[in-house]
């Protein structure tokens, strides 16, 4: 490679014939990267190793669309472009969720950073709906059979071989040992359980945009530096299906070229608006419209370390939440007004009532208002066992429900606001995802351990 630098505010692709001569920097304000050689090149991308970064590597994208193991292979203007955007924006939704990842950041219009990681020949595909080259394997299913749970399939990455259908067995068989990580069962159920993951994240943010994920392919890779599993390559339009509002008809995705029957000027031109619908649609599933916040209403300030935990907690959810002191025994006139100051401005509110000893606020506030009410007592050791009654049995006509655990308490109410928050919910998900890893990891050192 003769590649010295990159600009950062460059936005074209490196092409081919550019792969071998030296790329000026455009602006000298801009950040240089300085590349060493090119690791491997695909039909849509180029990898560089950056010399002033070890462990990363520059991921550039090119403004080439392929179908069918590029049988049919053309040049769109501008889709490096809008395949990074796209990329670098649904990376960046599954990393705030939680989710490990290659990526680092965006660097150009056509270009990211991600970690140096060496990939696992495996795409993972994961359905809802069935379509495509799966009703062609599986004569009989009828088009639009709704998976539940999830269809998963992987295919061994091999042009040649038209990239053969694999199982787990045959995957396991395989023994691949990259950057000194053998893929053993352990490592084939993260990656299993990952996928279906990263995809129900992603299908529950379009969704938000009325827009069904029919299906998803994924490749995951071992980090060189950590030798973690790591959701690797890109996530892009040539990457999945979409249907808005669940119509085959309206689909937006790559298919739409591999279904021309002619690539003309007009035909690429509709289907480079197809890949620019949804590079500014996805730029959206980083926003959430949906609002929401919990209140903590101690009874004294005895309990603020208690209640700073279940803030602490919100705040990792990405929900706001406001901590009040007030009495429902001694002051019930204002714990009801303070209720109505939350009522008032429409924002949906989770109430949290801490409260030591005899707990008068949360049956007060669920007898007094529509809103979700969570008891969450401070339990102390010498009457914790008889105080936490007066949080469990409550009078009838009330809905309050008591979970002792400040960060449970919390979960809870990021539970409930997720229903409407994406954002909320991805980051439960993801939570869910790192528990289960860190558990079948354990229990892998537990067993080389024993062994």
């Amino acid at each position: 490679m003769e590649i010295t630098s990159v600009c950062s505010m460059a936005s074209n692709a490196i092409t081919s014939e550019q792969s071998e001569k030296q790329i000026p920097a455009r602006m000298s304000t801009a950040t240089e990267l300085k590349l060493g050689q090119k690791l491997n090149e695909g039909k849509t991308k180029q990898i560089f190793e950056i010399l002033d970064e070890p462990g990363h590597v520059l991921v550039q994208s090119k403004d080439q669309i392929t179908a069918g193991n590029a049988v049919r292979k053309d040049q769109m203007e501008g889709k490096a472009a809008i395949a990074n955007k796209t990329t670098s924006c649904v990376f960046k939704l599954l990393q705030d969720a939680g989710l490990k990842t290659a990526f680092v950041r965006q660097h150009s219009d056509t270009a990211f950073v991600a970690s140096r990681c060496e990939m696992i020949p495996i795409e993972w595909v994961c359905r809802r709906i069935a379509t495509g080259s799966f009703l062609k394997r599986n004569p009989g299913v009828k088009e639009g059979y709704r998976f539940t749970p999830l269809k998963m399939e992987m295919f061994f990455k091999d042009d040649a071989n038209n990239d053969p259908q694999w199982s787990e067995e045959q995957l396991l068989a395989a023994g691949f040992d990259l950057a000194g990580l053998t893929i053993g069962r352990c490592e084939v159920d993260i990656m299993s359980k990952s996928t279906v993951a990263i995809f129900e994240v992603l299908e529950k943010a379009w969704a938000t945009q009325d827009c069904t994920l029919v299906d998803m392919k994924i490749e995951f890779g071992v980090n060189v530096t950590t030798k973690e599993i790591v959701l690797a390559d890109v996530i892009d339009n040539d990457s999945w299906r979409l249907w808005p509002a669940g119509d085959r008809s309206q689909q937006k995705d790559k298919q739409v070229y591999r279904d021309l029957k002619e690539v003309t000027p007009e035909a690429m031109q509709m289907v480079k608006r197809n890949f620019e619908w949804v590079a500014e649609r996805v730029k959206l599933l980083l926003e959430s419209q949906a609002r929401g916040r919990v209140v903590v209403m101690m009874g004294s300030t005895s309990d603020v370390a208690h209640c700073e935990k279940i803030r602490k907690a919100c705040a990792s959810y990405g929900i706001p939440c406001h901590l009040r002191v007030n009495s429902a025994h001694k002051g019930p006139d204002e714990t009801l007004r303070i209720k109505a100051e939350y009522e008032g401005d429409g924002e949906p509110t989770i109430f949290v009532a801490v409260a030591g000893r005899s707990n008068g606020l949360g049956p007060v506030m669920s007898g007094n208002t529509a809103y979700p009410v969570i008891n969450c007592p401070p339990v102390t050791p010498d009457w914790g066992a008889q105080d936490i009654w007066s949080s469990l049995r409550m009078p009838s006509g009330l809905g309050c429900s008591t979970v002792l655990s400040p960060e449970a308490a919390a979960q809870f109410a990021a539970q409930i606001l997720g229903l409407n928050n994406h954002l909320i919910w991805a980051k439960l998900r993801a939570s869910m995802l790192n528990t289960w890893v860190s558990l079948k990891q354990a229990d892998k050192k537990m067993q080389d351990c024993s062994l």
